[in-house]
């Protein structure tokens, strides 16, 4: 899902939101989420996960075509965690399109 299909989404599930309200909607919390990662906060959102930050330490790689050593900074990377309610929920999903697709293919 593209974040054009979240807003079309949004957009045809509540009538009394605009195409353009739905898309403003979605961009302010997107972009309220991207600033509170940057603060370095954490985001959870029960029933589906969390969002936090991971810091990686700088190490030493290596360049795959020359084999030299590489030296690579250290950084932070968004993490997302699933919560139990959408893993459950995944699980379930892809239990029940495997078998429609066994009983399919018979």
């Amino acid at each position: 899902m593209t974040r054009s299909d979240l807003v079309e989404e949004l957009a045809a599930k509540f009538n009394q939101l605009t195409h353009r309200d739905a898309e403003y909607a979605i961009k302010t919390i997107l972009d309220a989420m991207g600033d509170a990662l940057v603060r370095g906060h954490r985001i959870e959102i029960r029933g589906f996960g969390s969002f936090s930050v991971n810091h990686r330490p700088p190490r030493i790689g290596r360049n795959p075509r020359s084999g030299e050593s590489v030296a690579i900074p250290e950084k932070r990377v968004p993490h997302f965690k699933p919560g139990k309610a959408l893993r459950e929920a995944v699980d379930q999903r892809t239990e029940e399109m495997e078998a429609l697709t066994r009983k399919t293919s018979r």
